[in-house]
């Protein structure tokens, strides 16, 4: 008989899987919600196809980049914070070797585990790999996974981008006067497919967030589309 497999994720790898996932879902969401307001609002005030498109694909590559831009800057200060933090952690090791066993026994004991077991588990760990020990247990850093602030760059540039595309699509495809109704049709069922999604990635229930995903979609397409009726009527 072959013994079973267990392959289910845990951890820290299932947490970063799942963050991973719901950056995504909030990216494409995002993506949805801000090319359906540019473009839904040009339509209000132009029929002109090649003004939609121009806009919307103006719209997508701008908040593409951005988003990108953000998410790179923002990881590569977390990746630089949890650096200057294994260093620290590295310098401490090399001058207080003994009161930082010390420390990782009692955040062993903090866990659960009794004082004598969380000394000799602290022993082993930091025979086996000190920095990662404390790495781990203390800063809760995986010094062998820092976060890659282009991984995050290129998955929130991708995100927005298929995100952004269904609307670009719907207003520029269909007939002119189908455009709009098809635009909002198709966004406001991708917003409540992403609002699911976000929700049973974070364990909630999908009513509320389907509900407030919709409902701020419809918003944004409405405020909009009313502002670039006004501007066409006015001749702006």
């Amino acid at each position: 008989m072959t013994e079973p497999t267990h392959d289910e994720a845990h951890g820290g790898a299932l947490g970063a899987r799942l963050n991973w996932l719901r950056a995504a879902v909030l990216g494409a969401n995002d993506g949805i919600v801000s090319t359906a307001g540019l473009v839904v609002g040009v339509a209000g005030a132009t029929a002109d196809r090649s003004t939609l498109f121009t806009a919307g694909l103006a719209g997508l590559l701008a908040g593409s980049m951005s988003m990108a831009a953000g998410e790179y800057v923002s990881v590569s200060t977390q990746r630089d914070s949890e650096k200057a933090a294994l260093a620290l952690e590295r310098r401490e090791l090399r001058e207080q070797p003994e009161a930082e066993l010390q420390e990782l026994t009692q955040l062993l004991a903090e866990r659960g585990l009794t004082r004598e077991v969380a000394r000799e588990a602290a022993v082993q760990l930091t025979e086996r790999d000190a920095l990662r020990a404390h790495a781990r247990v203390e800063l809760g850093i995986d010094p062998d996974d820092l976060t890659n602030p282009w991984h995050a760059a290129w998955a929130s540039f991708l995100a927005f981008t298929v995100g952004a595309l269904l609307p670009l699509l719907a207003i520029v495809l269909p007939p002119a006067d189908w455009r709009v109704p098809v635009t909002v049709v198709s966004v406001l069922a991708a917003l409540t497919l992403t609002g699911w999604s976000s929700a049973r990635l974070g364990a909630a229930r999908p009513g509320r967030a389907m509900l407030r995903n919709v409902a701020g979609g419809a918003l944004a397409m409405g405020v909009t589309y009313a502002a670039g009726a006004l501007l066409g009527a006015a001749g702006v």
